[in-house]
C-alpha cells in the first residue's frame, strides 16, 4: 500500500489548473477551490469534479445538481485562497463579481473559463465524490494566463509557453 504522505507529495509534482467550483439552487449557492477537474470526453462535452464528501456543503451540491468550474486566470490566486478558507459561503462570495449562465451556478465573471454544469452521474470513492458533468454552457475570457498550482504553490502559465 502506498504511504498516503508519499501520494501527497507526489501529486504535488503535477502542474493542474485552479478552479473555483460553485452552485446554486435549492439547496444555497456554495463554492470551494479544486484542482481535480478533468476532461472526460467531447461527445457529449463532459467533465469530471471531484469534491471531498466531508465538505459541509457536499450535499448542497448533490441537491442542487448543477455547478459551474470557474477556471482561474493568473491573477486570482486570492480567489482561491478565499474559496478554500474556513469563510462561510456569503462570506465567500463577497469577493468577485458574479453572473449566471443556463443553469443559475455563479459564473466568475473575468474568470478564465467558466464550464456551467448539470451533475449527470456521482461515484463515491474513498473520501471524495467523483461528479461526472455535462457542460451546457461555455464562457470564455480574453486573458491568456493562467493559474496553476505545482509543488505546492501558484504559479502563472501563459499560452506562449512552450515544450522544448
Amino acid at each position: 500500500m502506498v504511504d498516503v504522505a508519499d501520494f501527497k507529495d507526489a501529486m504535488a509534482k503535477l502542474t493542474t489548473a485552479v478552479h473555483v467550483v460553485t452552485t446554486d439552487g435549492a439547496a444555497g449557492r456554495h463554492g470551494f477551490t479544486a484542482s481535480a477537474v478533468a476532461s472526460v470526453t467531447d461527445s457529449p462535452p463532459t467533465l469530471l469534479v471531484c469534491m471531498n464528501t466531508s465538505i459541509g456543503f457536499y450535499d448542497n451540491f448533490v441537491k442542487n445538481g448543477v455547478l459551474m468550474v470557474n477556471t482561474l486566470a493568473a491573477e486570482q490566486s486570492h480567489l482561491s485562497n478565499t474559496f478554500a478558507s474556513r469563510l462561510n459561503s456569503d462570506e465567500r462570495f463577497e469577493h468577485g463579481t458574479w453572473e449566471t449562465l443556463t443553469t443559475g451556478a455563479p459564473l466568475l465573471s473575468d474568470a478564465l473559463i467558466g464550464f456551467d454544469c448539470k451533475i449527470q452521474e456521482i461515484k463515491e470513492v474513498g473520501t471524495h465524490g467523483v461528479m461526472i458533468c455535462e457542460i451546457i454552457d461555455i464562457k470564455h475570457s480574453d486573458s491568456h494566463e493562467a493559474l496553476t498550482y505545482f509543488n505546492r504553490s501558484y504559479h502563472k502559465t501563459c499560452e506562449q509557453t512552450a515544450i522544448v
